[in-house]
């Protein structure tokens, strides 16, 4: 309940609102509790004493209060739905902004799929508390006081005997609450589970073929989805228990009520029309029990949902602005400096990842990270628009510490092509202009033709307007690469990574595009990271790193002297021996391609 309550400022906007459902609720109540008593006068003053006048304007009352119970509760309903939806709106607005603010690390902690099931499932299930608090829970309460200070005042003796059943039932619905909360707590959880896989495999469908791991797969979701169905169905077997106890209890107390009540008219103590006014509000008393028992199921699961929804809202962001920290200068050259840089995951691993990492990346110069897959390339350089922070040591932009800029303003200084590119559904101008909506299309183009993208798009079916279908399956690595190089272009950026993202085009379009960028972005650092050897032997500095350390540092003249790292590399790539001939040649071909 903690949780539902921390979530209740989110109804606060709406409150003008949700009283005036509640009022229309509490007037709903009134005129309904009426009834039984106007019934009663029916019978006492109309039928027993042969009065068709009071039967026939009792009557007449009870329509029109009827009547107008009816609109004032469509009325109360319309305002309860407004609020709902409202505030699960806002609810899901404040999760996906919370997502956003989420550094690296944090995401890599929170998997793709509870998220997912937090925005959507837990976020309906906290709606339906809301929803279901106002037009039924409200009533209920109101409701059951109400019958219950009328049942006094229509036989207080007749009342009492009653009482210890309505005690009896309040204490089951309370039982039934404590229990259904956990219950409903692990649905979720595995639901959470069947999610995951269930993202995993559509995201991976095309290696599930290549590798023929269907079979894998499926028991992998099937494994899931039994976990999730026995739980789902032990929490339906459980609810199943609640309507027969509690039938069980209004029988006993009809029952109860007829038996005691109907001695009391024999015996002259009560009215026919008294009893059968007491037997109305005995049922108006025990109908919003029965209502309570299916919001206690509602509610456990809400408690349960709450729960989540605030865990991803408590999320504190690994990295955040400083206090005092301001905007990185708008002239900044981009001279990017590691002083004994040491990284690890949080929570992650104790190993180090990268250790003792220093050098210095000039401004206008290509800078190259050579290594084996798990050296630590990626990491080094997501240091840099601080998706992570340095566990010691320090990283220095123009002499300026990087925790002490925003990072915001960081990042319009830095342009990056992640390895695995992502393009959004949309034209290709659209994916381009990504990052700088108001470029003009000379700018677009621009762009795309120092990434070596302008050819392919032309020969597409609309150039530039060619619809890009979800995830770019519609285009081939290569070709997405480049786009997402492009995009990188166009905000013309101090700093430029590219992380492994030519890893799909040819050699030869790879060396004009680093030539391009090259030529485009002069006054630019640009950072390359690379597996392949040929991917780098025009920069102008390479870092070689080994298990997180460098192993040497220079360009590729000296390395292939000094570096044992680099021979073994260059030597499995580009043949048995470091052959100058061999590099001489490739050094050649990339003149010729500019």
């Amino acid at each position: 309940m903690h949780n539902l309550y921390r979530l209740s400022s989110f109804f606060k906007p709406y409150r003008v609102k949700g009283v005036g459902s509640l009022f229309l609720q509490t007037a709903v109540v009134i005129m309904d509790l009426s009834i039984p008593r106007l019934i009663q006068q029916i019978i006492d003053q109309g039928i027993h004493q042969h009065n068709q006048q009071v039967v026939i304007h009792t009557g007449l009352l009870m329509f029109g209060i009827t009547v107008v119970s009816v609109l004032f509760a469509v009325w109360a309903h319309l305002l309860s739905v407004n609020v709902c939806e409202s505030i699960a709106r806002d609810l899901r607005e404040a999760l996906f902004l919370k997502i956003q603010s989420f550094s690296f690390g944090n995401i890599d902690r929170l998997k793709t799929g509870q998220l997912m099931v937090r925005l959507s499932s837990d976020t309906a299930a906290v709606q339906r508390v809301v929803l279901v608090s106002l037009r039924i829970g409200s009533r209920s309460f109101i409701l059951m006081a109400g019958s219950f200070i009328l049942m006094f005042k229509t036989s207080s003796s007749l009342a009492l005997t009653i009482l210890p059943l309505l005690l009896l039932t309040s204490v089951l619905i309370a039982f039934f609450v404590v229990k259904m909360e956990p219950l409903w707590s692990s649905v979720q959880q595995q639901l959470d589970r069947l999610n995951t896989v269930l993202q995993e495999n559509i995201a991976g469908i095309r290696l599930i073929k290549v590798f023929v791991r269907a079979n894998f797969e499926f028991n992998r979701f099937n494994s899931a989805n039994q976990d999730f169905t026995s739980d789902s169905i032990r929490v339906m077997k459980f609810m199943a228990s609640i309507p027969p106890v509690l039938t069980l209890c209004i029988n006993a107390g009809m029952v109860l009520v007829i038996w005691v009540g109907g001695l009391d008219v024999i015996h002259g103590n009560m009215t026919t029309g008294q009893v059968v006014a007491f037997t109305n509000y005995l049922l108006t008393t025990m109908a919003p029990l029965i209502f309570m028992a299916n919001f206690a199921n509602i509610l456990a699961g809400g408690i349960a949902s709450s729960k989540r929804v605030v865990e991803v809202l408590d999320v504190i962001p690994d990295i955040h602005d400083q206090v005092g920290s301001k905007g990185i200068s708008e002239n900044i050259k981009g001279k990017i400096v590691f002083e004994n840089v040491t990284f690890r995951y949080k929570n992650l691993s104790d190993t180090h990842v990268l250790e003792n990492i220093s050098f210095t990346a000039e401004p206008g110069k290509i800078f190259a990270v050579l290594g084996s897959t798990g050296a630590g390339k990626s990491t080094l350089v997501n240091l840099i628009p601080r998706f992570y922070d340095v566990s010691s040591g320090r990283i220095l932009i123009d002499g300026i510490d990087i925790r002490e800029v925003t990072q915001d303003s960081l990042l319009q200084k830095i342009s990056i092509v992640p390895q695995e590119t992502i393009l959004f559904t949309g034209t290709i101008c659209d994916n381009i202009r990504y990052g700088l909506p108001s470029a003009a299309d000379e700018k677009v183009i621009q762009a795309a033709k120092a990434a070596q993208a302008h050819d392919f798009i032309l020969n597409l079916p609309l150039g530039y307007d060619t619809r890009v279908e979800e995830r770019g399956v519609n285009l081939s690595g290569g070709q997405k690469q480049r786009i997402a190089i492009a995009r990188a272009l166009l905000a013309a950026p101090e700093m430029i990574i590219l992380d492994d993202s030519t890893s799909a085009v040819d050699i030869d379009t790879e060396t004009r595009i680093q030539e391009a960028l090259h030529n485009s972005s002069k006054k630019s650092t640009l950072f390359v990271v690379a597996q392949r050897v040929s991917s780098v032997l025009k920069a102008d500095n390479i870092i070689v790193l080994e298990k997180g350390r460098i192993a040497g540092q220079g360009n590729h003249s000296s390395l292939i002297q000094t570096c044992t790292v680099y021979q073994e590399i260059y030597a499995s790539q580009l043949g048995a021996e470091p052959s100058r001939q061999r590099v001489n040649g490739i050094l050649q071909a990339a003149g010729e391609g500019q």
